[in-house]
């Protein structure tokens, strides 16, 4: 029904201005069932809030949009950065329009100013607020990691006294030398590794 070259345009939503499309190249086609949108060359897009504030932006190699289903589909290279510096990386995204999520079950990439999350499948709110990261590895702060042993290690006995753990393993005398004790065991978070390149 229409190509379009060198497109630059805004979408609103109830006559308020919501986005900003950038892309070389948008087809229009209505024939395809489901009818689409097809961004060949790649599409840049940015989210305006209210008062036309740039509140984040999405960048695809390759994007359609079934404009029925309101359904969005990013392939290559996807990025999305938000206005708390969240910052997603994929080769896969969804945008339901109707269920107001996003999702991914390609390898992803979440970096927070606080921790950054890798995994294999991604699901998230529109405002990237709420998300989960399934089959994943990542760095994190303290406060997210529970059960750790945040215990301060004993102070050293002074020099040519023995300390309180040695003199409970010295036997008593006339008695057989007990058996050396195991360390308590420490649990630690699982880890895997990952092939994804920036």
């Amino acid at each position: 029904m229409m190509v379009s070259y060198g497109v630059n345009t805004l979408i609103s939503d109830s006559g308020v201005i919501k986005y900003r499309i950038i892309s070389e190249r948008w087809e229009v086609n209505t024939v395809k069932n489901p009818s689409r949108w097809i961004f060949e060359k790649g599409i840049f897009m940015e989210q305006y809030d209210k008062t036309f504030h740039v509140e984040g932006y999405i960048q695809a190699d390759t994007a359609w949009y079934y404009d029925q289903l309101k359904l969005w589909e990013l392939r290559g290279r996807v990025t999305i950065r938000n206005v708390n510096g969240l910052v997603f990386r994929s080769e896969e995204l969804f945008w339901d329009g109707i269920k107001h999520e996003f999702y991914s079950h390609q390898f992803s990439r979440l970096v927070t100013p606080e921790r950054t999350l890798e995994g294999t499948y991604f699901r998230s709110d529109e405002q990237m607020m709420h998300y989960e990261v399934s089959n994943s590895v990542g760095s994190f702060v303290t406060d997210d990691m529970e059960g750790e042993d945040n215990s301060t290690p004993p102070t050293a006995a002074p020099s040519g006294t023995p300390s309180a753990t040695e003199q409970s393993q010295q036997p008593a005398a006339g008695q057989p030398e007990a058996q050396p004790v195991r360390q308590k065991a420490v649990r630690k978070a699982a880890t895997q590794k990952s092939n994804y390149q920036k």
